[in-house]
């Protein structure tokens, strides 16, 4: 019966219980009649039945009920107890890592807010919350569990608000295609507190993965932006065609020209000179956060740049014709 409840209670396989008592009278035991002494205790895993031999001679249950301390075997039940139940949340955590948690906030000092998840307090460390949010005791708060350690007999969860996961946890609540599969988050580049790409795709043709993950009247995506302290978020579509795909990454500005430099995997793009300032974005985040989603070194230029530069490296390539041929200017 004691092992059944502390079975249910601490979430500890029985296995371990028994072995955890077997172990505690042994050592008991030992104390008492030395460790020299051949001791094997036995419980039986049915009946409950106590076992002990002690150098070959069979123990009575009231030999083990006098010789052995109960204080000391009591010390080894709860150490082997709490390694038990730290493991088990050890495990259970460690197995939801990158994935969203609900919890609430119990107290918020020097930055770092503690928080509850039922069985376990997670902390959430300043670094690990969204630039400008502020949390209160009591709030409700969705973060995902980005750590796990073994801390002694306790088990430490680390929370995070800024890792790209909690906004692909976000979409897959929010936006039930791609729960599904229908619609795929191919590359997420953030920047968190301010600004969000989010690039998809989707595998039946009929569906608008945009307009799926914007929603009616951008209901689906409001409910993502308000959970993340109001950070802006654009959906991007996805292109095999890298060029394409920066077109795409650079919204909302819009691209007049492209030239791609496989060699460097760069592409410098032109765009019209009174749309610069939204191409490069405030401090340089809309081109940064582009060039994060592409995986491209991305230069962004106006239209009368992107011209004097090509011009000038069309002057290079007929330096260069014309010293390597040895011919002159029009033929190069």
């Amino acid at each position: 019966r004691i092992v059944d409840a502390i079975h249910r209670d601490k979430n500890i396989d029985k296995s371990i219980v028994f072995d955890g008592i077997e172990a505690a009278l042994i050592s008991a035991a030992r104390k008492h009649y030395g460790e020299d002494h051949e001791i094997i205790i036995e419980i039986n895993r049915e009946t409950g039945l106590i076992k002990g031999i002690h150098d070959g001679n069979v123990m009575t249950p009231e030999d083990i009920a006098e010789r052995i301390g109960a204080q000391t075997a009591k010390q080894v039940m709860i150490q082997k107890i709490r390694e038990a139940e730290r493991d088990a949340l050890y495990d259970e955590y460690d197995e939801q890592r990158d994935q969203m948690v609900t919890g609430v906030i119990q107290r918020y000092d020097g930055g770092a807010a503690t928080v509850s998840l039922g069985n376990i307090e997670a902390i959430l460390p300043r670094g690990e919350q969204i630039p400008g949010e502020t949390l209160h005791a009591n709030e409700r708060v969705r973060a995902v569990i980005c750590d796990v350690r073994k801390v002694g007999s306790r088990v430490k969860v680390i929370l995070s608000r800024t890792r790209h996961h909690l906004v692909l946890r976000l979409f897959e609540q929010e936006i039930p295609e791609i729960a599904d599969g229908v619609i795929q988050i191919k590359a997420i580049a953030r920047e968190p507190g301010y600004r969000t790409k989010v690039a998809v795709s989707s595998s039946d043709q009929r569906v608008d993965c945009v307009g799926a993950c914007v929603g009616v009247r951008g209901n689906r995506i409001k409910n993502i932006v308000d959970e993340l302290a109001g950070e802006r978020i654009d959906i991007v579509l996805w292109s095999d065609n890298p060029a394409q795909f920066v077109i795409n990454a650079m919204s909302p500005a819009e691209v007049q020209s492209i030239v791609v430099d496989e060699d460097s995997h760069s592409m410098d793009i032109a765009v019209a000179e009174d749309k610069l300032s939204q191409a490069i974005g405030r401090g340089g985040q809309n081109i940064r956060l582009a060039s994060q989603l592409s995986g491209w070194e991305l230069n962004v230029m106006t239209e009368s740049d992107a011209e004097a530069k090509s011009e000038s490296e069309a002057k290079k390539v007929v330096q260069t014709f014309m010293k390597q041929l040895d011919v002159d200017e029009d033929v190069a």
